[in-house]
């Protein structure tokens, strides 16, 4: 499931933001290439349900919590969110790249995945996708995306 979360916001997603897709020719070309049928129908339902909290997000109402703001997570959580995930969590939050509400979504979103235990990279695609789909998380996504991606190293003499 989650190859096919990758593979449609590289090919679909991220691209065509906007565009109306056809989820039973998206099913049969996800068929084709590979992806097992019952995996494309969990990936399709996390982003559906994904969705749903376009409408429910709200900014948090103090803005200055995230710096004093501890986050306990479960034991499940812990299990699936190992000890880099969590932090690199963490460390979104102290860019302000992720609010309280957000860091809930992703939690929420990562906890319906079908895996066991969320390795860093995939924990990144996970936070991209979830930005890219919230409204009002654009600054946030591209804050995101390019500490992510446009990284450089200062190279020292």
């Amino acid at each position: 499931m989650f190859d096919i979360l990758i593979y449609l916001f590289e090919n679909y997603i991220h691209n065509e933001s906007r565009i109306s897709i056809d989820y039973d020719s998206l099913t049969n070309d996800l068929s084709d290439i590979g992806f097992q049928r019952r995996d494309i129908y969990n990936a399709l339902s996390w982003l559906k349900n994904l969705s749903c909290y376009k409408k429910n997000i709200i900014p948090s109402i103090n803005p200055l919590s995230n710096k004093i703001t501890i986050r306990i997570y479960t034991q499940e959580e812990s299990l699936k969110l190992n000890v880099d995930c969590r932090g690199f969590i963490l460390f979104l939050e102290q860019l302000e790249i992720l609010t309280l509400d957000t860091r809930e979504v992703i939690i929420e979103r990562i906890m319906e995945l079908d895996i066991n235990e969320l390795n860093l990279e995939d924990l990144k695609w996970i936070v991209l996708i979830v930005l890219f789909n919230i409204p009002g998380c654009e600054s946030a996504y591209h804050k995101l995306e390019n500490l992510l991606f446009n990284f450089k190293e200062d190279i020292i003499h």
